[in-house]
């Protein structure tokens, strides 16, 4: 099953982080699981992420659009964009390894996001709204590390839009069978071992339903 692990931490190479911490604990359990498996890891922010500005993909999508011929730069916009959507769905399994911002994805992970959610590809428009195009047994797992705590159904669950934005892009408009999430939450507040020890409890849940065809 070939799994793409997406990294959308800015510091992706501080290995003190949460963030890579739960990495580390997902890496473990895979090459258990799978001693022959490989993972492809894609840094966002250690490329050149195409991103929906005026002077980038809009504008190369609208020359594309009318048949214009694309400049040096342009030309790099469209090759990697249209790079991270083919890897994207060469891959029947992501993991995105993130922390929480401000209640949110990081930027990078909303400039990916652009990338991929791309019409007639990922989605396609009908009369009766959108339907998913990545319908063939694709799942996704979502690896976050936040400050708060947001499952213990209090003022701060419903601000977590995160999850709630992520789980809606890939199961409802792309199509994705599942979208799961292991959390490593309160790293402001509580102490690491309780963190690890509720990150593990939330892997060792959906790891195995993860990776189940079908």
């Amino acid at each position: 099953m070939k799994t793409l692990l997406i990294n959308a931490h800015p510091y992706f190479n501080n290995y003190a982080t949460y963030t890579a911490k739960l990495k580390n604990l997902f890496l473990e359990k895979f090459n258990t699981a799978f001693p022959e498996g490989e993972i492809e890891e894609l840094n966002l922010y250690d490329i050149a992420l195409p991103r929906l500005e005026s002077d980038q993909l809009l504008h190369v999508w609208s020359k594309l659009g009318s048949g214009e011929e694309l400049s040096a730069e342009e030309s790099q916009i469209a090759e990697m964009s249209s790079f991270l959507l083919n890897q994207f769905k060469e891959h029947h399994r992501i993991v995105i390894l993130t922390p929480l911002h401000n209640f949110n994805i990081t930027s990078r992970l909303k400039d990916y996001i652009d990338n991929i959610m791309v019409a007639r590809e990922t989605f396609k428009y009908t009369e009766d709204g959108s339907v998913g195009l990545m319908t063939d047994d694709y799942k996704a797992l979502l690896l976050q590390a936040s400050g708060g705590v947001y499952t213990n159904d209090d003022r701060y669950t419903p601000l977590e839009f995160s999850y709630h934005y992520l789980r809606e892009m890939f199961k409802e408009i792309m199509g994705f069978d599942e979208f799961y999430v292991a959390r490593a939450e309160g790293t402001s507040v509580l102490p690491e071992d309780e963190i690890m020890k509720g990150a593990k409890e939330d892997l060792d849940q959906v790891f195995d339903a993860f990776y189940t065809k079908g």
